[in-house]
């Protein structure tokens, strides 16, 4: 069977590679909420992304104030939950402005 490569144009590529890096930080971030506290082996076995992926995600949820760690792991904060309504806000507001790209192509 072929190897079939996901394409991406030059035009949305670093979009399309932002969307999946978010994609992945909150699934490190549900899942660490679901499971907490955990540390990185066991985050990596749970959400199947390597090992340097999840250390990745986890500085980047640190940095936010979003994550901390502990001596059994790493735990989130009560800051999670504000940042999914912002993050909701957000993605809301990006939906709006990819509709309106759409709309300019057709």
């Amino acid at each position: 069977m072929k190897n079939v490569k996901k394409e991406r144009s030059v035009l949305t590529s670093v979009i399309e590679t932002e969307f999946d890096i978010l994609k992945r930080h909150i699934h490190v971030l549900k899942t660490l909420q679901d499971n907490q506290p955990m540390g990185i082996i066991k985050l990596s076995e749970l959400t199947d992304y390597p090992q340097h992926m999840v250390r990745y995600s986890l500085r980047i949820l640190e940095q936010d104030g979003l994550i901390e760690p502990s001596p059994r792991g790493a735990i989130t904060t009560d800051a999670v939950s504000e940042l999914m309504a912002s993050l909701k806000k957000t993605l809301s507001d990006i939906t709006v402005v990819t509709e309106e790209i759409i709309k300019t192509i057709e």
